[in-house]
This record gives structure tokens, sequence and C-alpha cells, in this order.
């Protein structure tokens, strides 16, 4: 049977369609092996969880993933029931009347996929024997002092025992796919391999176990990555053994998959092989029916930061909320990787240019990091209780004032403003505004940290000066736990708070993938993002000119740290200079590249994946011509239509400009049928677009 390469299903709206021959589904069984399979631990589990209705609507029953059982998690994610097919069923029995316990269910999850949930703890037991086995399939040999390796390979080896009892169960009809994700499920894949299991198997890296230690101890780690002693620096960390598991899983793997291109020269230098394929991380995107919706959600949401800003800065509020923006950082608190150090050097410049400048605007940012806390702080409680006092007074003197104005008018008199309030409302009015009084500057946390004085971020704030002062343009929060709609202090959930922020600031240094920007894009907010991150990486290969688009692109893999950093600056400036309604028109432009990120598109990148694998698992039966493949058009989205050739004809001339000025020229739908009609296909899937190999990449200011 011979496999076209072509790899689309659908045609998103303004995206060519790609024409191709399905795999034969009903004649095959896709297995999806990972250790966040129901077990929430990182970003992982959204990429599994977001992609399987597309992956259950190809495969349907044919497709069940595979994880560890946690008791909890079963309990109130996974709907029991019994496995629809046989052989699956017999396998399962296998292992169960071995001493191992084995569960099956739906989970919860949109698309309902089948789910086969291996208990660690109850084949525990065999831990010595399989150190055993694993030793005499590849010389590797795991510390006993190890708990997530020894799980890992209690995990891997309940996997391969299953796959052997199913296969013997199938007798090659119909054929196995097992696509094993990150080092913790690349065991089974080991295992699998060794003991010659007629499978089709693929492994994907989301991120190198190395790279993540190399750039958490801040190592110059892109400038050295061909100069690293890979097997000194992982026993320098005590993690050889887990290195040589990952590397296993890669190498005897079918197929090589990463999420990126950068993580792809990353596995190249740390893993040794070259990615056959990048599969992209995409999300399930749900458009609304009225094309503006979302810009709704983001004035509603906007009012709700707004009445915590009021809360927070009391007696400080001398800024126009109406000309504040709000800009946020969030995330794993990787104070180097995730660029918060970045960050905080260039807000501070940022402050400096508004001031000097005289700009209106103001910036609150936030930083949404968890960290460890003991509990709220006093006066940010405290402020959020002089808010609703404040509030509650304003609307009992409004209430005296409409009654008595009320029965005025019905007297026939105009009412003397001077006696309408009597003496006891400018006392109570009078009171509410002694109590805003505050001597101190509004705190630059909310909550009371742990470690206070060694803390990052609020080391590096005393070192830039910005503590919320009245001459400051730039103010800070930092708010370091998740959000959560039942909080006190900040009652939203992360997407509330999202879509009512102006801009998303993610300068990672290191970032496989990253989410955040994409949530940003997906619900319509412009974000910053940098050359190091896959997703930044894939909007350049993508978009013509991102910065357009409401991607700011930050160069941090061909520039200094103060080039990147002044360059960050400039984007954050230059946003500050836009008026409401050229941000409103560049929000439109933002979610219309929603569909890039959509998995009905990037879902494709992971059928070719599994096409290459079975062509080189079962030769017999799948082909696929691997020296003359066909090309496979990408697209790439061009400038927006009434963008002027050059960026700076959009900017303003000065710092000072209306909100009310307007731009005739602008039609929103026109323009997205424009963009629909222009986008190009520069390039072929997996090949690396022209010029773009050894020279940084232009960023739009």
């Amino acid at each position: 049977m011979r496999l076209s390469r072509s790899l689309s299903i659908t045609s998103l709206s303004g995206l060519p369609l790609w024409e191709e021959e399905s795999l034969p589904v009903q004649d095959l069984l896709l297995f999806e092996v990972s250790w966040e399979v129901t077990n929430k631990v990182g970003g992982i589990y959204t990429v599994i969880q977001t992609k399987a209705k597309i992956t259950v609507d190809e495969w349907g029953e044919n497709y069940i993933m595979m994880g560890p059982y946690y008791e909890h998690n079963f309990k109130t994610q996974v709907e029991k029931c019994e496995p629809p097919n046989q052989a699956i069923k017999a396998a399962m029995d296998s292992l169960i009347n071995n001493g191992c316990q084995v569960h099956f269910g739906r989970w919860l999850i949109e698309g309902s996929p089948y789910v086969i949930l291996f208990d660690i703890g109850a084949a525990a037991w065999n831990l010595d024997r399989w150190k055993g086995d694993l030793w005499n399939a590849c010389s590797i040999g795991l510390p006993y002092h190890d708990r997530e390796a020894n799980d890992s390979l209690i995990f891997g080896s309940l996997v391969a025992w299953f796959f052997k009892e199913l296969t013997d169960q199938l007798q090659d009809k119909p054929n196995v796919i097992a696509h094993f994700h990150e080092w913790q499920a690349g065991t089974g894949l080991v295992l699998s391999r060794s003991r010659k299991i007629p499978l089709a198997t693929i492994f994907t890296t989301h991120a190198t176990l190395l790279g993540r230690y190399l750039c958490a101890g801040n190592a110059d780690f892109y400038n050295n990555l061909d100069k690293f002693n890979i097997d000194q620096e992982a026993g320098d960390r005590q993690i050889y053994h887990r290195y040589c598991l990952e590397r296993a899983a890669v190498h005897c793997a079918h197929v090589f998959t990463t999420v990126s291109q950068i993580t792809a020269v990353e596995a190249n230098h740390m893993l040794h092989r070259q990615p056959d394929v990048v599969t992209p991380n995409g999300l399930n995107v749900r458009k609304f029916s009225a094309m503006h919706e979302f810009q709704n959600l983001h004035s509603m949401n906007k009012a709700k930061i707004q009445e915590f800003v009021r809360g927070h800065f009391y007696g400080h509020l001398d800024f126009n909320l109406e000309k504040t923006l709000f800009f946020f950082i969030a995330g794993r608190y990787e104070f180097s990787n995730k660029g918060a150090d970045l960050f905080l050097e260039s807000l501070s410049r940022l402050n400096y240019l508004l001031r000097v400048h005289k700009n209106d605007f103001t910036v609150v940012v936030f930083f949404i990091m968890p960290a460890k806390t003991n509990n709220f702080n006093v006066e940010s409680l405290k402020g959020q209780a002089v808010r609703k006092q404040l509030w509650d007074t304003a609307q009992s003197v409004k209430e005296k004032f409409g009654k008595r104005l009320y029965e005025s008018l019905l007297r026939g008199e105009i009412p003397d403003m001077s006696k309408i309030l009597d003496r006891d409302d400018f006392t109570i009015m009078k009171r509410a505004i002694y109590a805003t009084q505050r001597h101190s500057f509004p705190p630059v946390t909310t909550h009371n940290m742990l470690d206070d004085s060694t803390d990052p971020i609020l080391s590096n704030i005393r070192r830039i000066g910005l503590f919320n002062g009245r001459n400051d343009r730039v103010k800070i929060v930092f708010h370091p736990e998740f959000l959560s709609s039942t909080s006190p202090l900040l009652p939203m959930d992360y997407e509330e708070f999202v879509r009512g922020c102006h801009l998303g600031v993610f300068p990672s240094y290191y970032e496989p993938w990253g989410y955040t920007p994409g949530e940003c894009t997906v619900m319509g907010i412009p974000s910053v993002t940098t050359n190091l991150s896959g997703f930044g990486c894939f909007m350049e290969e993508h978009v013509s000119d991102p910065s357009e688009y409401g991607i700011y692109i930050v160069d941090r893999r061909f520039r200094s740290a103060d080039e990147s950093c002044n360059q960050l600056t400039q984007f954050m400036f230059s946003f500050c200079q836009q008026s409401r309604r050229q941000r409103i028109i560049q929000r439109n432009r933002t979610e219309r590249l929603s569909d890039l990120l959509d998995w009905r598109y990037l879902g494709r990148f992971y059928m070719h994946a599994r096409h290459l694998a079975l062509s080189r698992s079962f030769p017999g039966k799948f082909k696929m011509d691997h020296l003359n493949l066909p090309p496979t058009q990408g697209f790439r989205y061009p400038r927006p239509a009434s963008v002027p050739p050059s960026p700076s004809a959009s900017l303003h001339s000065t710092p000072h400009h209306s909100d009310e000025e307007d731009d005739d020229t602008y039609d929103e739908e026109e323009e997205a049928e424009r963009d629909r009609q222009n986008i190009k296909a520069p390039f072929t899937l997996g090949a690396e677009p022209e010029g773009k190999s050894n020279q940084p990449l232009e960023n739009g200011n």
C-alpha cells in the first residue's frame, strides 16, 4: 500500500487544502504513551489533552492512550468501561493474572479517548528483576534513590509487556503504532525494540533533559551547543542514567520528532540524532459566531482588572485608568529561562522612556509566577477592602441624592445642589477620602514571600528601583500564585485575565514551544516572544511581518543581552504609542492567526510521522518514497493589506496623540479576505526556508 505524503485533513478558513490519502485506520491501532495521561504535571498534559479530539475524530475506537494509574485522578477524570477490542482485553487480563493492576476507561475530556492506566505501585515488586532486564537489553543501570527513574522503568516494563501480549494476540493484523512522549515513557520503547515486538514506534521529545538542566544553571547554552561534553555534563548533574534512557529511546525509535525547529537543533547536538519530523503544539480553537465577540470579552475582563488596580493602588491612584495598559508574564518560576530577568531590565528602561517623553500612558505589569508564600499581603487585602468600602459609600450617597432629586423634580422645582446633600453626607464622604490616605507605596507583591530577601524577582525590583512610586509610569504587581476565580484579591481565571490584558510578554531564553503566547494569540491578545522559543520560530516561518499581527519576536539568538533588552524595550514603547483604535485593529489581526495554531492544521504533522513510522517498520505493507518526496506546501501570511510598506509609517511621529484619531482606510472584513487570498507557500515541509539557515531573522519594530 503506497502512502501519500500530503498532510492535510481539512481546509481552515483562508488556508489552502492539502489532498491526502488517509491511512487505513480500521486496520491499525494507535497507542499514545505518556506519563501525563490523566496526570497533570507540565505542558505535555496540555498537548495530549488538546490533541485528543482531532485524533479521536480520525481514529475512533482504534486510538488508546496509556499512562500511570493514580487513584484520585482515575476517580475524578476517567469513566471506567470495558475494552471494545478483545485483543486489548486479553492482553490486560494476562498482566492482571500475573499480579499487575491495569485499568481501562474513557478520559473525560473533549473527544473522550480510551485510556489504559498501569498501577506503578502494585508492580513495584518486579523492580529488581526489571532493572536486570534493562541492563541486559542496553547496559543502563538505575540508582536505587532515583524514584522518578525507577517509576519510569516500572511503567515502561508494563507497557512493553502489554505490547508483547497484544501483538501475540493480533498476529500482525491489525498493525500497531506506538507513540511515546519524553524519557519517562521512553523506557517502554527501548524494551519493546530490544524484544523485537512488531510495532511502528515514534518518540517525541518536548525538551531535551540535559537542555533543561544546563539552561537552569545559566549556561550560555545556544552559543556552546557544539562545545558541551554531553556525558560529563550529565554525569556532573547526576542524571547520566536518565540521559542514557532518553538517548536510547531517541535512537531506537523508527521516527524521532521534536516540537519546534529550535528544539530540533538542540536535539541534534544533545542526543545526536536529527529529528525526522517537527510536530508543533496546537490548541483547540473555538471561533465566535459574532466577529468581534472576543473584543467584547476583552472589554469586560479589562474592567475586572481595573477594579483590582483601584484597590491595590488606593491613595496613589493619580493615573487615568482609561490610559493604563496591562502587561503580564506567566508560567513556571524559572527566572532566567522564562526571560523574567530581561523583562525587568526592559521595564526599567521603558519607565525611563515614558517619563522622558512625558507619555500620559501608565503601564501596570503583572508577574503571575507561583513561588513560596505563607499568605496574602495585609496591605493588598486592605486595599480591596478600602475599595469596596468606598464603593458602598458612593452607592449610599448616590441613593440619597437620587431620592431627593426625584422628589424635587416631582414638585416641579429645580433642586438646590448645595442643599441636596446634607452635612452627614459630606462627613461620610470626607471619612471615605481620609480612609484612602496612604503613607507607603502600594506593595509590589500581593503575598508574603517566604524568601523575600533572596527572591529573584523582588531582588531585581529593588535593583532597578520600581517601587510603584507616583512618578513611575511603570507599576509592578507580583502575584506569586496561579490565578483563581475564588481569590479574594483578583477573582479571575487565567483565561479571563489574559483576555483583559493588552500585551503578554514572554522573552524566554529556553522555551521548546511556549503555550503562553499561543494562548494569547488564540484569544486575540498581542504578545512578545523570542526566536529561541518554538512558538517564535514557528511564527517567523508562517507570518511575513509578525509584529503587524501583534506577535513581537525578540532576537535573543543572534544579539547580545543588552541589544535584546533594547529591542524588547522598543517593542513595548511602540505599543504604548498606539492609539486605542490601533490596538483594536491589531487585536483583530492577532486573532486571525489563531487558525495557524489549530490542531486541525497542526495535527497533519503527527499524521506524517505515523506514515513514516509505518513505512519504516512494515516496509512490505506501507511504502513511502523517502528520496523523491512530492512537495508539501506550507503557507505564509502576508503583511496586512492596510499596513504601509514601512513599519515606521504606522507609528506616531510624536508620543502625544489623540485616541480619537481614525483611519478610514481600514476595513476588518476586507483586510481579512485579502489575507486569505494572498497567503503564500514559500517552503516545503521539513525544508529550511531559504536564507534562514545562518542569519538572524528580521523583526519589525
